[in-house]
């Protein structure tokens, strides 16, 4: 069964429009729009999940209350960033005439001011994270370009030893300078197995009813 013909002729000039290179800058920045919509909804809203019924207290409503808006939240800033980094970038390409790699880092500090730089737990958690691939892809940068020696062997042993060995110590004597979500499982690992009262809050459960 065929599509009316006015919807037809709608989609036609919608497709053609869309294969317009002139207007491919502008189109891009709207996909883009689409795509960190999609993508935030998607990162987060398993992560959200998984993380509130493990962790968090209240009500089943509250839970997936809190899952729905951290979903939300994820979502939304990052097609808000997505649109204004292309947009940004497209506009400074425009202006002059040709591409150079300063608009990239300029679009995407604007971008990160205006976005993320909200200090609530989504972006704190974005952030963090976008830290250490940016500290690896430095590294790994100075060493490609010879600013640092290539290492004779591999560095990844140190570096976890250094990690896990800084973040147990933060934990253990200054706590309070951990996202909550970190400490939060931190605890759960290192804190909750210290306790049990019989078999079930042992094997069975992390803790007994009566120590919920």
């Amino acid at each position: 069964m065929g599509l009316p013909p006015k919807l037809e002729v709608l989609l036609y000039a919608v497709n053609t429009l869309l294969r317009k290179r002139r207007y491919h800058a502008a189109l891009a920045v709207l996909k883009g729009f689409r795509n960190g919509a999609v993508y935030g909804a998607k990162i987060r809203a398993p992560h959200a999940l998984v993380m509130t019924f493990l962790f968090r207290r209240g009500s089943l409503k509250e839970k997936i209350k809190a899952i729905v808006q951290a979903t939300y939240t994820h979502s939304r800033n990052l097609a808000y960033f997505v649109f204004t980094y292309k947009g940004l970038c497209a506009l400074q390409s425009r202006v002059q005439g040709q591409t150079f790699q300063f608009h990239s880092f300029l679009a995407a500090c604007i971008g990160g001011w205006l976005v993320f730089g909200e200090n609530n737990n989504i972006n704190s958690q974005i952030n963090m994270y976008l830290l250490s691939r940016t500290l690896f892809g430095l590294a790994r940068l100075a060493v490609e370009k010879g600013f640092i020696p290539e290492p004779k062997q591999d560095p990844f042993p140190l570096f976890s030893a250094v990690i896990w060995g800084l973040i147990l110590w933060l934990f253990q004597y200054h706590r309070h300078t951990l996202q909550p979500s970190l400490q939060s499982s931190m605890t759960y690992l290192y804190d909750d197995s210290n306790v049990w009262h019989d078999i079930s809050d042992f094997l069975i459960y992390n803790k007994s009813s009566s120590g919920k």
